[in-house]
């Protein structure tokens, strides 16, 4: 049991591994103490977790829009949170080009093209939300989907195709992938509009 003990008690408390030298606990004692030690943390887990941190709502990330949830999981279960947004960015991408018919544009260009243009050449396809145009929030809606795509890849998708250094954090990228969940479930919901 000890390779399992010492695999849990790192698992449980990262502190543990700089305290005590795990790869040389042996012997049964020491194996049993520790192994208990590591029972109490998982007894007072919930406890804790209800007790000393914030009552906030929490993000899950498997509820994310399918497209990018789809395209970013395996990177994120590797621990690569900066190529799981590019990942999802690229996703969005091939949605919108196959929505519109276009592969001769991509990211920033095709969000700007296809997402609601002020004055879009004929015969180009492009996509708006379904509703009354003369209602406010279905014109607010349109008026504010190309800059907010816009933002997304500009902003966040060329960080993640372009930056190097050390990998994001756990925390950004979900909020990343966040921006481009709603995107997605916008573009998603969209009609394809054919200027005349």
């Amino acid at each position: 049991m000890e390779p399992t003990v010492k695999q849990v008690l790192r698992t449980l408390d990262p502190q543990l591994a700089e305290n005590i030298n795990l790869d040389q606990m042996a012997g049964e004692t020491m194996a049993r103490n520790e192994a208990h030690r590591g029972l109490g943390i998982l007894a007072k887990m919930d406890e804790w977790a209800a007790n000393l941190t914030p009552d906030a709502p929490q993000l899950s990330a498997d509820k994310l829009h399918r497209w990018v949830w789809d395209a970013a999981r395996t990177f994120w279960e590797t621990g690569h949170y900066r190529a799981a947004v590019d990942a999802a960015a690229r996703a969005i991408n091939a949605h919108t080009q196959s929505k519109v018919s276009r592969r001769d544009i991509s990211d920033t260009d095709l969000m700007n093209q296809s997402l609601a243009p002020d004055k879009p050449k004929s015969g180009q396809t492009y996509l708006r939300i379904p509703g009354d145009p003369t209602d406010r929030t279905i014109g607010n809606r349109n008026r504010g989907l190309r800059p907010f795509a816009e933002g997304c890849f500009a902003g966040i998708r060329a960080l993640a195709a372009h930056e190097y250094g050390d990998d994001w954090n756990e925390q950004r990228a979900l909020e990343s992938l966040a921006a481009f969940s709603i995107l997605a479930g916008w573009i998603e919901e969209c009609e394809v509009v054919t200027a005349s």
